[in-house]
């Protein structure tokens, strides 16, 4: 869903009306043709990042073992060519760079990059893609709940967009879960003030956006780190969004 950047997903569902219907939408589409906007400015405090790329001495994940191909939740998820996907966004442990409290999710948008922080100073760091509604809020939240094997509603502004979607539409109950939809193996819904921000977390069928400023979505992680970070995160766990 599209909005200028002057105006806030919590303004713009304030004149909408449509709280009902956001928490069926969810992101837009990876199909979406939109162009990128700049980011809007957050003026919270998030503590200042120490350096963004920290190093950490200990055991890395392999990555031919954890982008390999799986089984979950009735689909086969393909193996990643992560050969083909810049280093530093694999998966992989980092001392934290945040100053946040263990448990806390953040993401830096610019820098494409998301961490669970860790006791002992450490966090597991995802490398994701960001689409135009991944800029649209920043803050801090909770992940209010999550889901395995989503569906996908695209919002009725994108279905007039782009009219080859109406049988994906809200109306006609959205898109069945599984490889090509473009929430993928997760979705992690973020709430700002019990209010839905409309933010997500979410898997991605396409690897090649990783590290990318795509043309829609929210933030996308490969569907083996969506999983993996969905075992790491339970309901309610707090989540900063900065840039």
């Amino acid at each position: 869903m599209s909005l200028p950047s002057s105006l806030s997903r919590r303004n713009f569902l304030a004149l909408a009306g449509i709280g009902a219907v956001s928490t069926l939408a969810g992101c837009a589409s990876a199909v979406d043709n939109g162009t990128v906007v700049s980011p809007v400015q957050y003026s919270g405090s998030p503590r200042p990042f120490r350096t963004w790329f920290s190093s950490y001495d200990g055991e890395q994940p392999d990555p031919a073992v954890i982008y390999a191909p799986l089984d979950d939740g009735g689909f086969h998820v393909p193996a990643v060519p992560y050969q083909q996907i810049d280093q530093r966004f694999y998966r992989q442990r980092v001392v934290d760079p945040t100053g946040e409290a263990p448990g806390t999710v953040v993401v830096n948008t610019t820098q494409r990059m998301l961490y669970v922080t860790e006791q002992g100073g450490t966090a597991m760091r995802y490398g994701i893609g960001v689409g135009r509604e991944g800029f649209a809020w920043q803050g801090r939240g909770v992940i209010q709940w999550r889901k395995k094997w989503p569906r996908w509603n695209p919002p009725d502004e994108m279905v007039a967009r782009q009219p080859e979607l109406v049988k994906f539409s809200i109306a006609n109950g959205g898109m069945e879960p599984g490889l090509k939809n473009p929430l993928g193996a997760r979705a992690l819904y973020i709430f700002e003030d019990k209010q839905d921000s409309l933010y997500r977390l979410h898997g991605n069928p396409d690897w090649r956006s990783i590290g990318k400023a795509v043309s829609s979505g929210c933030v996308r992680l490969l569907n083996q780190d969506v999983i993996d970070l969905y075992d790491r995160v339970p309901e309610r766990a707090p989540i900063l969004v900065t840039s």
